[in-house]
Parts: structure tokens; sequence; C-alpha cells
């Protein structure tokens, strides 16, 4: 892995996957500070900029470490940011690296977010040269489980009551994808 990545911007039919800047943080405000975009993540909902702010932050210090590269999904239309995905914890040795998502609600069910993960999947094993991504999802989340599958990832396995957010307990289900199984369309 590098000890910091390189500036990158992923294109596809409808979005542009790019970093993430400080004037997207009333956007990443707006995505994270719906409860229902929240509820299955490790953290409660944004409730003010600054948490928004402080995001933006850790995703561009990611960027200059080499320990996280998170891309803002955006509409190429018209420019809309809306939501985000990453790559973090990335183990060196052994090529792999978590994959993380959200999506603002208003434009769930649309297919931006498999569109958006095909190709950071691209990046993660094409530029990154990844062998295994990983994903830690909630498994009361079927949405999140039923793209993961639709994409490849195998469930793995499931950690019992890993997660208390807000102070609700919750399991964690895991994912993976090989490099030798990924099928892009």
């Amino acid at each position: 892995m590098p000890t910091r990545f390189e500036p990158a911007v992923l294109e596809t039919g409808r979005l542009r996957l790019r970093w993430i800047a400080e004037a997207d943080a009333p956007a990443f405000f707006e995505v994270y500070g719906d409860p229902e975009v929240a509820r299955f993540l490790s953290f409660t909902a944004f409730q003010d900029l600054a948490r928004a702010q402080k995001m933006v932050a850790n995703a561009q210090a990611g960027y200059a470490d080499g320990s996280a590269v998170n891309f803002a999904i955006e509409r190429r239309e018209d420019g809309k940011v809306l939501g985000n995905c990453m790559l973090f914890r990335f183990h060196d040795e052994s090529r792999r690296a978590e994959i993380g998502y959200s999506l603002g609600r208003a434009h769930w069910s649309q297919g931006y977010m498999r569109e958006a993960l095909e190709a950071l999947i691209d990046y993660a094993f094409g530029t990154l040269n990844l062998n295994r991504l990983e994903a830690d999802i909630d498994p009361r989340n079927p949405s999140s489980a039923k793209i993961l599958e639709r994409l490849g990832f195998v469930k793995e396995g499931v950690l019992r009551e890993r997660w208390v957010v807000g102070g609700e307990t919750s399991d964690t289900a895991y994912y993976g994808l090989l490099r030798r199984e990924w099928n892009p369309r």
C-alpha cells in the first residue's frame, strides 16, 4: 500500500467518485444527520455541521497518511453529493482492506450505490492491487446485505453484540470478496 494516496477520480455512467473536499461538509451533514441513514452505522446521526467537518478532515488525513481513501459519490448531471464510499483498515502484507459506504435516503433504491461500489471495487483490485475486501455490516440491514451479495461478497460469519451505538447493542455480519471472485459487469 502507498504511504499516501494519489488523487483519483472514478467515473461511471451516472456518477463521479472523487476525493472529499472541505466544501462537502454540508452535504455530508445532510446525509449523516438523517437518523434513518445512521440507523445501522457504528456512530449516531450527526447533530451539527462540526461532525461533518471532522469527517472531511479525517478523510483528508487518510489520503495523506495512507490509512483510508474516501470518495464522495457525486451525480454527474448536477454535481450533487449523494453519499460516500471508502476503503480503510488496510493490511499491507495481506493486501486487504475494509469497504464502507453510505447514501442519502432520497437516493436509495436507484442503483447508485451498486454503481459506485463497482467502481470502488475495480479501483481496489486494479489500481491498489488488493486481494481481499471485507465488509462489516449490521445484519438488521437487509439492503446492505443484498447489495454486497449482488456484488459477489460472501457472508463469512456473525460477531454477536459487537457494537453499542447510542445505547443500542447490535451484531456484526462479516462479508468478504476475493479478487479472483470479482466479476465486474
